[in-house]
């Protein structure tokens, strides 16, 4: 391995306590029954095949520990930041709009520069209700990817209302599929291949 690639597998985070957290109006929710969004993915599959979702894992330093930032809607579901795909969209155009509209205000205009990093891992559904799994099977009808997404030292995080976002330890989101779900509570084995530089400032 030479140089070049043993600085890719370093990833710097930064102090919490240097990032802004403010808020903005509420995002829209979808909250609709299990059959009809069952429905609705099997028509959106039908209409445009596969459903591909991008989502960032973004780690800060809080207590000498990396945290991956979290969102926490008012049911108490946990998500990474990130969403659905459009057609033809590219992942990291994608991932950065996603990020624009979830952790930035309003009047950005595409002023906060994401720094979007590697795919550090899949996750694939059968079908359109299933547990997602990390490996492609036959047809899939839904996948989900994970990038690292790198943050400088500072930085303004401005939130829908009705979202907190939260810095949880990786200590706690490892093998926590309970609370978390599969996706969240593997990021601790899919960052195990990196050195995590915690940089004090």
């Amino acid at each position: 391995m030479n140089t070049s690639e043993l600085n890719d597998l370093i990833v710097d985070i930064y102090p919490l306590s240097g990032y802004y957290f403010g808020s903005k109006p509420p995002a829209a929710l979808k909250d609709e029954p299990a059959a009809e969004r069952t429905l609705r993915l099997k028509s959106n599959y039908d209409a445009r095949g596969m459903r591909i979702c991008v989502e960032a894992v973004i780690l800060v330093e809080l207590f000498k520990h990396p945290h991956v930032l979290l969102l926490q809607s008012k049911n108490c579901i946990y998500n990474l930041p990130g969403g659905r795909l459009r057609p033809g969209e590219s992942d990291v155009d994608g991932l950065k709009r996603k990020l624009l509209r979830k952790l930035s205000a309003d009047d950005d205009n595409n002023q906060t520069n994401w720094e979007v990093s590697e795919c550090i891992g899949s996750w694939w559904k059968s079908d359109f209700e299933s547990l997602p799994y990390p490996y492609a099977p036959n047809a899939p009808k839904d996948c989900t990817k994970l990038y690292l997404v790198k943050l400088p030292s500072n930085r303004d995080f401005i939130v829908p209302k009705n979202y907190k976002l939260l810095a949880v330890p990786l200590c706690q989101l490892h093998e926590n599929r309970k609370t978390y779900g599969s996706i969240i509570a593997g990021i601790p084995q899919l960052l195990s291949r990196f050195s995590i530089n915690m940089v004090s400032t």
